[in-house]
């Protein structure tokens, strides 16, 4: 009987060894194809910790009396493993949601206006979150012109999305639940399917092939964001979380060193920063350090003449569908100008009869990032 007990512990070990090492950056965890296997495992997690912990059971008495130093440290080697693999290394036990998610106003803000943002602008109503703090979160539940929307940033990834957080016709609540591939998960709450990050599709569960709808969002310095949105609310730190928003103050600024959020300026390098822009058919990446020696690089995107515009700030950027082949801008001050025209860097046109250019979704990103979830994507 005492080999129930033996059994039963090596498999408990294993198993939550097993439960967390597929969707946590372990070494070698994140280049397999294994979401349908660490799926499988959390699925059935509860059945597969009752039969090891059932062998357990029936075995301790026999285990207990041919070595009760030896069954008691197993005992403690188990326990310690399930609460460390559970309450210490789950990923929304290592990042938090806000206990306080509070806005101000730019005068009132406590946020440098230097910080890279996520700007979201809906219904007549503007909001700024900080990357240094979504970057901890992951996550950030709120409503803007009254749409619930979740706010989303992987680190790893370099990759900033805002989503409507609607399942099934109703809104849903997510947590982080680990990554795969390097990008953060999540797990919504009804039918328990995992969720990318990168493109808000469903990888596995129920809802397997369902695509979470995308809101349109600029990435840029949070100066030259008020200058666009006055009235803009901005994210407040939470002070429950001041140690963690200190460990990114660098990370927007790309000089981090550790492996997972370093940034590499050789271009198309694993860790190179890109600019990704993609239409339902067809994507395209574009060299960070190619768009600071040039500002303004002119392109098409399939059928469509697009402009990708790097701001004096060096961080601010938007890409923006042109009004034909022909149309050139001159960058002063965020303001492009036109023979015709001008328009601010969202292409909103400061003259009432000249129609506004179409804004493109469009994300800074790790190179390995953007190839590995656009295969097919052209390099500029």
């Amino acid at each position: 009987m005492k080999k129930f007990f033996y059994l039963g512990a090596l498999g408990l070990i294993l198993f939550e060894i097993a439960d967390i090492y597929f969707i946590m950056p372990m070494p070698g965890s994140q280049q397999m194809e294994s979401i349908g296997l660490a799926y499988f495992l959390y699925k059935w997690r509860w059945a597969i910790r009752a039969v090891f912990g059932g062998l357990m059971i029936a075995g301790f008495p026999a285990a207990f009396k041919g070595s009760k130093i030896f069954s008691l440290l197993l005992v403690a080697a188990a326990g310690a493993v399930v609460y460390n693999a559970n309450f210490v290394m789950a990923a929304d036990a290592m990042f938090r949601q806000p206990e306080n998610l509070r806005f101000a106003a730019g005068a009132e803000s406590a946020v440098d206006t230097g910080r890279l943002v996520l700007g979201v602008e809906y219904g007549g109503e503007a909001k700024a979150y900080p990357i240094q703090f979504i970057g901890y979160h992951h996550q950030v539940f709120d409503t803007v012109g009254g749409k619930p929307v979740i706010v989303t940033y992987c680190t790893v990834c370099r990759t900033g999305r805002v989503f409507e957080p609607v399942v099934n016709g109703k809104t849903e609540t997510f947590r982080l639940v680990g990554m795969d591939h390097f990008n953060a998960m999540f797990e919504d709450k009804t039918t328990k399917s995992w969720w990318r990050q990168v493109n808000g599709e469903a990888i596995a569960g129920k809802l397997t092939g369902a695509v979470l709808p995308e809101m349109p969002s600029s990435q840029m310095v949070l100066g030259r964001w008020l200058r666009m949105y006055p009235a803009t609310r901005i994210m407040q730190p939470d002070p429950a979380f001041a140690a963690e928003y200190d460990s990114l103050a660098n990370y927007e600024a790309g000089r981090r060193k550790g492996a997972l959020t370093r940034r590499d300026t050789v271009p198309w390098a694993e860790k190179a920063w890109v600019v990704g822009v993609a239409t339902d058919r067809e994507a395209k990446a574009y060299d960070w350090v190619a768009l600071e020696k040039e500002r303004i690089i002119y392109d098409r995107l399939g059928s469509l003449p697009i402009a990708l515009v790097l701001a004096g700030d060096n961080k601010s950027f938007t890409v923006l569908q042109r009004a034909g082949e022909d149309q050139r801008f001159t960058l002063q001050n965020d303001t492009l100008f036109t023979p015709d025209g001008s328009y601010n860097l969202v292409g909103k046109s400061h003259d009432p009869a000249i129609p506004d250019l179409k804004k493109l979704n469009a994300s800074q990103e790790y190179w390995h990032s953007w190839r590995t979830f656009h295969p097919a994507t052209a390099k500029y």
